[in-house]
């Protein structure tokens, strides 16, 4: 099949803490012009080539673990023993049939040292019993399950010792409940989800880092904006934590905040403000970073990287769609509605018609940046067909340049 029909995406797994723990690796191809793989064979081994070939698993999965969906014949196969072992977790699709040839193959596997896993778990103990004894992690789907089905599953899961994960969670009630049951492991974006708390009042530290935003918004002077952070030195901490990234780029470690607004520039520091926003929600006993920083990051990028291919526009246009990509999470990060927090900050009108009415060219690439997070095949497709300039090669491209670069923030380049 023809690389352009493909599309990749990736899911978060957080831990109990919400820190990352590894991301799902998925792959859709689209119903559109009848170009959809019915072989889950074919669709596994895809992403296999794609994820570990063609992309590079270090761009795609940064420092963490890759989850895989496997059919049948590739789980029999000896392609698999070609994937990195220690980077990979092999699942075993619900679709497959659990008879004593697999259940051998699987025990292989494990005895190779490959981590496995139970894919879309309803409660079928008897279908899944053998299968059950040799995986080490069990993926509940606990979508359409009502709290008290989630507890019956879970109670009766308790005979073997595997490690739970709770997949296609949608809210923050679920992962409450799940954590309670014992739950290690969490899937889905729903920390990226608004809870919005009517009449909430921000912390001085976002207090501070929205007045900074401002200031860099309106291009105020160098002294202005050294002064808030003088002010909030915990907010210049984690500014030089962010900066000595290698996602900066630069080999110069920074050490003073003076330095950094020397070094950085303007364009450089209204980026880092920009992330700093979520660098400090993390809780002080949270890995850095964080997974809405993370995908607050890849959104920004990918919609960088879309400006570039879309408009052709210059470098101005290019920080537009930064900061759209990264301003379209902030409701989740502070709990208050967008309208609110746009009062607040001074962006130009076409960043603020993306935002609100995902209208105008800004609008169309974040529209297309969630579409591509969503792994929504169709959808992407159609967008595509209205715009010659764009294809799934490009998209992809795009979307992983944007993974790697938010894999990297946080990580020094000594390591």
């Amino acid at each position: 099949m023809p690389a352009q029909e493909l599309f990749l995406g990736r899911q978060p797994i957080l831990d109990r803490d919400q820190n990352l723990a590894g991301f799902e690796l998925l792959f859709r191809s689209s119903h559109v012009n009848g170009a959809h793989i019915e072989d889950d064979l074919l669709a596994s081994a895809t992403v296999i080539n794609h994820a570990f070939s063609e992309m590079g698993v270090d761009h795609v999965l940064g420092r963490y673990v890759g989850y895989i969906n496997l059919s049948a014949p590739l789980i029999m196969s000896d392609v698999i023993e070609l994937l990195p072992k220690e980077r990979v977790v092999l699942e075993l699709l619900e679709t497959v049939e659990v008879n004593a040839p697999l259940i051998e193959r699987l025990k292989e596997l494990k005895a190779m040292g490959f981590t496995l896993a139970l894919d879309d778990y309803l409660g079928e103990e008897e279908k899944y019993a053998d299968a059950l004894d040799v995986v080490d992690v069990v993926k509940v789907d606990v979508k359409g399950l009502d709290p008290l089905q989630i507890r019956r599953i879970t109670e009766r899961l308790k005979r073997w010792p595997v490690r739970l994960l709770a997949e296609k969670v949608d809210s923050r009630e679920q992962v409450d409940l799940c954590v309670g049951l014992g739950y290690q492991l969490f899937q889905g974006y729903y920390f990226a989800r608004p809870t919005i708390i009517t009449g909430k009042r921000l912390s001085h530290a976002e207090s501070a880092i929205m007045r900074l935003l401002g200031l860099v918004l309106v291009d105020a002077d160098t002294p202005e904006i050294e002064q808030v952070f003088r002010q909030n030195p915990d907010l210049s901490l984690t500014l030089l934590r962010l900066v000595n990234s290698v996602a900066v780029g630069g080999r110069t470690r920074i050490t003073s905040l003076s330095q950094a607004l020397v070094l950085l520039g303007r364009s450089q520091l209204q980026r880092w403000l920009q992330l700093l926003m979520y660098a400090i929600s993390s809780s002080s006993d949270a890995k850095f970073p964080s997974p809405l920083l993370v995908l607050a990051a890849t959104r920004g990028r990918m919609m960088e990287q879309l400006a570039a291919i879309w408009t052709g526009a210059g470098h101005a246009v290019r920080e537009r769609a930064f900061l759209t990509g990264i301003l379209s999470l902030v409701s989740a990060l502070l709990g208050i509605p967008l309208t609110e927090v746009l009062k607040t900050l001074p962006v130009p009108e076409d960043v603020r018609a993306a935002l609100l009415e995902r209208s105008g060219p800004l609008g169309d690439m974040l529209r297309l940046t969630e579409l591509v997070e969503q792994t929504d095949a169709d959808a992407i497709a159609e967008m595509l067909d209205t715009r010659p300039f764009l294809d799934a090669n490009r998209v992809n491209a795009a979307y992983v340049e944007a993974i790697d670069w938010a894999n990297r923030i946080g990580e020094t380049p000594a390591g």
